[in-house]
């Protein structure tokens, strides 16, 4: 098929399709935006996408701010230089442009910037009710224009941020961090490197299979959840060995979004031991993810068994469980997934440190076996 250009409002107004960067500008000017802030990495700061979207706004009469001091993993640190930007450059928005870091990034400045400096980001971790700490009044619009196709942050209500100090990740939530208007334009995806292309293709995937395997009632998501499956196991080879392949890169950002609005239902054990090893090592997510993926099936294999039998038959997988578990164990290793956190870097005497964090990561809540210290020390160590 040809790429088509299609409108989307699941959940959040979506511009999906090859080119719509151009349409930056309007968008902005839509949600009032004078004077944005456009949120990137430092690896995107100098690429050519970047310095497109910033002409766009330049020529719509918009500027072109721009702040990239964003760590793989970003902290409040980063948040507080990047409020400081946008502070003194008087913006009244944030394009948060760029991977799952970046977009997280964007949505932390666009929170806090103007927030009462009594409030601390860590009060608003996505505990109850803590949201409602916030003045959702003073939160900056916010436009998401991914250029990876795995976090699914541009159609998310939260962000990802890591405490420099603790060097624990903690999930920020707020209603209104749903971005106001998500460009999803697969031409930003092509110049991805392998490694990228890989690593947030597998968080893609792990989104989808947790929220799939979680045991909490949702059945919207359960079915985004399959399809995501599908388009990613179909797509995901094809623009690691092909990144020109638009068609495959336009299916992966459906996959991406559609992982996100899934894991709604629930994360587990895949992230929960991924966010600790991410924040203490400095890995990259999905890479991270997908390493520790059929450890994890094995674990969980009593509970999800036959789920994953029904999954693996949809997606055409012969051999049920053990064939699903095998094409994972394949498809890591077509990809150059690292194949044990040992590869990653992760110590053996850092595991009971490691279990404290996962088991204090909210992704346990959705997992459908019960982590308790024991069993989540042994499943660290059968990942090295």
């Amino acid at each position: 098929m040809s790429v088509p250009s299609m409108n989307w409002g699941y959940p959040t107004p979506i511009k999906f399709g090859p080119g719509r960067i151009k349409e930056l500008a309007e968008h902005c000017k839509a949600v009032g935006m004078t004077k944005p802030l456009l949120v990137t990495d430092k690896a995107l700061s100098s690429l050519p996408i970047t310095a497109d979207a910033l002409d766009v706004l330049a020529k719509a009469g918009l500027g072109r701010a721009m702040f990239c001091e964003v760590d793989p993993n970003p902290t409040e640190a980063n948040m507080k230089d990047g409020i400081a930007v946008y502070k003194a450059g008087g913006h009244d928005g944030v394009v948060c442009f760029g991977g799952g870091s970046a977009l997280d990034l964007g949505k932390m400045i666009a929170l806090m910037a103007d927030q009462p400096e009594t409030l601390s980001v860590w009060e608003l971790e996505d505990i109850g009710d803590w949201w409602t700490r916030a003045d959702g009044e003073k939160i900056a619009p916010i436009i998401a224009v991914p250029t990876t196709a795995g976090t699914g942050s541009e159609v998310g209500r939260a962000g990802v941020l890591t405490n420099s100090d603790t060097h624990k990740k903690k999930i920020i939530f707020h209603p209104k961090l749903m971005p106001a208007i998500t460009i999803c334009d697969p031409e930003l995806t092509v110049g991805m490197p392998a490694f990228i292309t890989a690593g947030t293709g597998m968080d893609a995937l792990a989104h989808c299979l947790e929220a799939y395997c979680s045991p909490h009632y949702h059945p919207m998501s359960q079915g985004i959840a399959l399809e995501g499956m599908r388009l990613v196991f179909e797509n995901l080879p094809k623009v690691y060995a092909t990144p020109t392949d638009l068609e495959g890169r336009a299916h992966m950002m459906s996959a991406a979004a559609m992982g996100a609005v899934a894991f709604q239902k629930g994360l587990g054990a895949i992230h929960s031991l991924s966010h600790p090893v991410g924040a203490v090592y400095g890995t990259h997510h999905g890479t991270t993810n997908a390493c520790v993926m059929p450890m994890v099936l094995d674990y969980n294999r009593s509970a999800i068994e036959a789920r994953i039998e029904k999954a693996a038959a949809y997606l055409g997988i012969d051999g049920g469980f053990d064939g699903f578990r095998a094409a994972i164990v394949a498809l890591r290793k077509e990809l150059s997934i690292p194949q044990t956190l040992t590869e990653m870097g992760v110590k053996e005497e850092d595991l009971d440190m490691l279990t404290e964090m996962a088991l204090e990561d909210p992704s346990c809540g959705g997992n459908p076996i019960e982590m308790t210290r024991e069993n989540t020390r042994a499943l660290f160590a059968a990942c090295l």
